[in-house]
């Protein structure tokens, strides 16, 4: 006998063998078949969907839920446009910390609303003393006040308490670390925020180190989820590349470098699992810290890289060598020729043809590079929420010449590129179905055509956050379609978003998430 049966209902499987179904069998959280294997079946439970679309649950390949969760319950400048509204906001939120020596941790903040960088004299103004710490929206910079540079060694760069990359990670780190029920608090926020735009399952873009990383011990926060029974969808983790240290492997075993026990890529089960092995090489186009060939426009500089090239390189063909499938952040051209150089050197060393490397991001690709991430088998991990939201900042620091190169999608498909969609959450929008809209207009906000020659189809857009998300996590036997075997986590839609005016395809309602067969929202069984 079923557990659950849905009928009467427009499923897009996402299956080219079975591509639309009416009736679909649910048994221990499994599909069991579709239409006729199991229109006549009993069922503990029968539900009419009167037409509802479903489609597999959404898959969100970059995010990072710790920072979503606690973002949201940290004061915010991002309404301000003005210095003195932002000084305003962070001396209120000073003034509620007790202690004189509190850290007072503002988001939200992003200097093109202003015009420039605010500077640690002027926090210094309205901190009372405190420790003031504004947080970049893009994660790869920020800017503090006095009583926070004279705790970091001297080596340190900034530019007025302006403070990227390695130099924002060194004042991070002397917050942290959160508490493992703290993170677990603000994961779970985050993740039914996920549920509520239909996404499933996710993978966690970086944990115990690097940029982002909010504790040493951060994965215990999602394992006491787990174990609370809080986690509220599939999450995949992956860990920072300086986590990585040296072991002292048998020799046979060609590793240099290697998290504790030699944990790596497939650890864990259907709710939680480790993930790729995430390494930055450069920082963002937000923060104007991209790592690009040639200079911004108007400007001067070319961004940065994270660290020595020959370093970074190396990290990338150890954690290869160590069995890890790799997540390498690559935003700016320049960064991505390190990636794929580094990938060919990892892969002519030991071959491993079903290690499904991913490059994040992408945001710069040149027409030269794409020929190199077909012949890599390199997975293309993008975020069309940022040129919906930013693409007209965007497009004119890249000019004329480069704008219609930035995250693209057409010539990624086209040249045999795994297309995956994600959103990086919290930088900017989450939700997959106004990502699948911007892929099929290349359009922002403001209606500027960014890079029309990279539009693609619904069809190709909603794969590239089902069967592609699941392809890029190694899921591909268990999710990203709707066929016997696989996961019953699904979405039900007010709309089908191939039916529909492609303006309108954000705005359809997500009716339902369900994870496990079960609805998420509820714990409703199905």
């Amino acid at each position: 006998m079923l557990c659950t049966r849905l009928t009467n209902a427009h499923i897009i499987t996402m299956d080219p063998d079975h591509p639309v179904a009416h009736d679909l069998g649910i048994w221990r959280g499994r599909i069991v078949g579709l239409d006729g294997a199991v229109t006549s079946l009993p069922a503990r439970e029968v539900i009419d969907l009167q037409g509802a679309t479903v489609l597999p649950g959404f898959i969100d390949s970059h995010v990072h839920l710790a920072w979503t969760g606690l973002k949201a319950s940290t004061p915010s400048v991002a309404p301000c446009e003005r210095v003195e509204d932002v000084l305003a906001v962070v001396e209120e939120a000073a003034a509620l910390k007790h202690s004189a020596g509190a850290w007072v941790d503002i988001g939200g903040y992003d200097q093109r609303a202003l015009g420039r960088h605010l500077t640690a004299a002027e926090l210094d103004r309205v901190g009372h003393g405190r420790k003031v710490f504004l947080m970049h929206d893009s994660g790869h910079a920020c800017v503090v006040n006095s009583a926070v540079l004279e705790l970091l060694p001297a080596d340190v760069p900034h530019q007025d308490g302006f403070l990227a990359e390695s130099a924002m990670t060194a004042a991070r780190r002397l917050r942290l670390p959160y508490s493992q029920a703290e993170l677990a608090d603000a994961i779970e926020y985050a993740g039914r925020l996920c549920l509520a735009e239909g996404v499933t399952a996710c993978a966690e873009a970086g944990i115990g180190g690097g940029l982002l990383g909010h504790s040493p011990v951060e994965l215990g926060a999602y394992q006491l989820l787990r174990d609370q029974g809080r986690l509220p969808l599939r999450v995949q983790l992956m860990a920072a590349g300086d986590t990585l240290r040296p072991l002292a492997a048998h020799q046979e075993d060609g590793i240099p470098r290697a998290l504790d026990l030699g944990m790596r890529t497939g650890f864990g089960d259907d709710w939680l699992s480790v993930g790729a092995l995430k390494i930055y090489t450069d920082g963002g186009m937000m923060a104007r810290t991209a790592a690009l060939t040639e200079p911004y426009e108007g400007m001067t500089h070319t961004g940065q890289l994270q660290d020595d090239p020959e370093l970074l390189a190396d990290l990338i063909v150890d954690g290869h060598l160590a069995g890890w499938q790799l997540a390498v952040h690559a935003i700016g051209d320049r960064a991505a020729d390190l990636a794929l150089d580094a990938l060919e050197r990892a892969q002519r060393l030991r071959p491993r043809p079903g290690a499904r490397h991913r490059i994040e991001h992408a945001g710069l690709i040149r027409p030269d590079q794409l020929p190199r991430f077909a012949r890599l088998d390199v997975s293309a991990v993008v975020q069309p929420n940022f040129l919906r939201c930013f693409g007209d900042d965007y497009a004119a620091i890249m000019g004329e010449e480069r704008a219609p190169w930035m995250y693209r999608g057409r010539a990624f498909l086209d040249h045999g590129v795994t297309l995956v969609g994600s959103s990086d959450r919290p930088v900017t929008d989450g939700s997959p179905l106004r990502a699948v809209q911007f892929m099929v207009e290349r359009a922002s906000l403001s209606g500027q055509a960014i890079g029309p020659d990279e539009v693609i189809t619904v069809d190709e857009a909603l794969r590239a956050y089902t069967v592609a998300g699941a392809y890029a996590s190694h899921w591909d036997d268990s999710a990203g379609t709707l066929t016997p075997g696989e996961r019953a986590d699904l979405v039900l839609l007010g709309d089908d978003p191939r039916r529909v005016g492609t303006p309108r395809i954000g705005d359809i309602e997500i009716v339902a998430t369900f994870v496990d067969g079960r609805e998420a929202t509820e714990g409703k069984k199905l």
